[in-house]
């Protein structure tokens, strides 16, 4: 590629950050504005095999101490494949999207996490393996109950995980990958044109909940932005048009024996002297 279209493709990138600061359109109205109807807080279930979530986390060990979470808090590629419960899963997907009260009749969602106007765009789909009580397979989080629902079995789920984070093979043994779909009209319904930028924001709310929630369990994982989102879309069943996947984050059983193998990822930095 040449240097001019590198550089055009930079500025590009940089010119959707700086319209989302400080530059607006004074003539402009968002549909909220518009008084038009304002879409679902949540989409509906996909399946009829729905799965209760325990809400008792009473009974699963964990650090409560907060500076030692922030303080141990790290990425993790290398996972032990030893079974995850229930009770860790539903804590996970409870500290990342759970709801914990509605703004007026059916305005807004309050959640574990912060989003601008409250309008949390994103909806949670996983793949999970190696989960008790739970088959192999495709599901997707309801947040109004804290319910999950299976979606499908998958021939190879290991190689779908694969394909749809470009590759990255160490993603395999996770037991479970959330896929973060983002809901565009949610959130454009509020903010239009600016709708992006807030977006993206949004998105590293949700899986810094998952880091420190897994830290606090014992588990580990690390946030991905290199997602196939067509082919997500594809096999979860999204139109890729309105709704579309575009991030994600394996998260796993992890042991301190391993230390050395996390290092291992970045042996590029000593080889190469940076």
């Amino acid at each position: 590629m040449e240097e001019k279209e590198i550089q055009r493709l930079i500025e590009k990138g940089r010119a959707q950050i700086r319209r989302g600061y400080g530059i607006t359109y004074p003539d402009y109205k968002s549909d909220q504005e518009l008084k038009k109807p304002q879409p679902a807080l949540v989409k509906a279930p996909m399946s009829d095999q729905i799965i209760d979530l325990p809400m008792d986390f009473e009974g699963i060990e964990k650090e409560t101490d907060f500076l030692t979470i922030v303080n141990s808090r790290s990425s993790h590629r290398v996972f032990t494949e030893e079974t995850m419960s229930l009770k860790q899963l539903s804590y996970l997907l409870w500290t990342c999207q759970g709801i914990k009260d509605i703004r007026g009749k059916s305005y807004a969602t309050l959640r574990t996490v912060p989003c601008g106007g409250a309008r949390h765009q994103f909806e949670t789909y996983m793949a999970i393996q190696n989960v008790e009580s739970l088959e192999d397979g495709l599901y997707h989080y309801l947040p109004m109950g804290h319910k999950i629902e299976f979606l499908k079995k998958v021939d190879d789920l290991r190689d779908f995980i694969n394909v749809s984070l470009e590759r990255q093979i160490w993603v395999e043994r996770a037991n479970v990958v959330f896929y973060f779909s983002i809901d565009f009209y949610r959130v454009e319904w509020r903010y239009g044109i600016y709708a992006h930028n807030v977006a993206q924001i949004d998105a590293g709310h949700i899986t810094e909940n998952i880091y420190l929630a897994s830290t606090a369990l014992g588990l580990g994982g690390c946030a991905i932005g290199s997602v196939d989102g067509k082919y997500c879309d594809e096999v979860f069943g999204l139109d890729g048009e309105n709704e579309t996947i575009f991030y994600a984050h394996p998260v796993g059983t992890v042991s301190v024996k391993d230390e050395q193998k996390e290092k291992d990822f970045y042996a590029f930095v000593k080889e190469q002297g940076l």
